[in-house]
C-alpha cells in the first residue's frame, strides 16, 4: 500500500511539472520573414551540344517560401548565353540554356551566421539556337548550398546543383528516329538573397 501511494505521488508530480514547464514556455517565434528572392550570377556545363563551348554563363533567379523552420518551397529560372572554354572550335554556334525548375528544400544553421540547404528539382530545359530536337526537355536534379546572413534581411549564398535533361544531337533526323541521349550539366551560382 505504501509503495503503490508513493509511485502515484511521484507520478503527480511529474505530471504537474510537465504542465507547468508547458504553461511558462515561450511563445514561438512567429512574424519573421516567410519568403525569399534569390538573384545571381550563373555557370553551366553545356554537354548537350558537342563541338560547342564547354559552358555558358548567365544568371539565376528564384522565389522562395518558408514552411517551418528547415523546411522551403522554391521556383527557380536559369538562363546562360554567354560561352566559354574550348578556344580551339573554330564554329562553336551560339547556344543558349534556359531552365524552369521548382522542388522542395531543407536547410538548418551550420555555425553562427552560416546555414547550409539541399534541395531537389523538377522541371523543363530549353537548348536555343541548336536545332534540338525536342527543344525542351524534362529535366531533374540535386544540389545544395552555403547561405552567410549579413542582417536579417540580406544575405550572401554560393550554390551548385547538377541537373539531367534528354536532347537528340543537333540537326537530328527522323531516319535517326530522333533519339534522345541523357546529358547532366554541373551548374554554380553565387548571388544576393532577400528576406522579406
Amino acid at each position: 500500500m505504501l509503495k503503490r501511494t508513493m509511485v502515484l505521488t511521484v507520478l503527480a508530480a511529474l505530471f504537474a511539472a510537465a504542465a507547468a514547464a508547458q504553461v511558462e514556455a515561450p511563445p514561438p517565434a512567429t512574424g519573421g520573414p516567410r519568403y525569399e528572392v534569390y538573384l545571381g550570377g550563373a555557370y553551366s556545363r553545356l554537354r548537350q551540344v558537342p563541338n560547342s563551348y564547354s559552358g555558358l554563363v548567365g544568371g539565376k533567379a528564384a522565389l522562395g517560401r518558408d514552411f517551418g523552420k528547415y523546411f522551403q518551397l522554391f521556383g527557380a529560372v536559369d538562363y546562360y548565353r554567354l560561352g566559354v572554354g574550348h578556344s580551339y572550335i573554330p564554329e562553336k554556334g551560339n547556344p543558349t540554356i534556359t531552365t524552369f525548375m521548382f522542388g522542395p528544400e531543407i536547410h538548418a544553421q551550420l555555425y553562427g551566421s552560416l546555414s547550409g540547404e539541399l534541395f531537389g528539382e523538377l522541371g523543363a530545359e530549353h537548348t536555343g539556337n541548336e536545332h534540338m530536337t525536342p527543344t525542351v526537355s524534362f529535366a531533374g536534379g540535386f544540389g545544395g548550398g552555403l547561405t552567410y546572413s549579413l542582417t536579417h534581411r540580406w544575405a550572401l549564398r554560393l550554390g551548385g546543383d547538377r541537373v539531367g535533361a534528354s536532347f537528340s544531337l543537333p540537326n537530328n533526323t527522323p531516319q535517326l528516329a530522333y533519339s534522345t541521349h541523357r546529358t547532366w550539366n554541373a551548374r554554380y551560382t553565387g548571388g544576393v538573397v532577400f528576406h522579406f
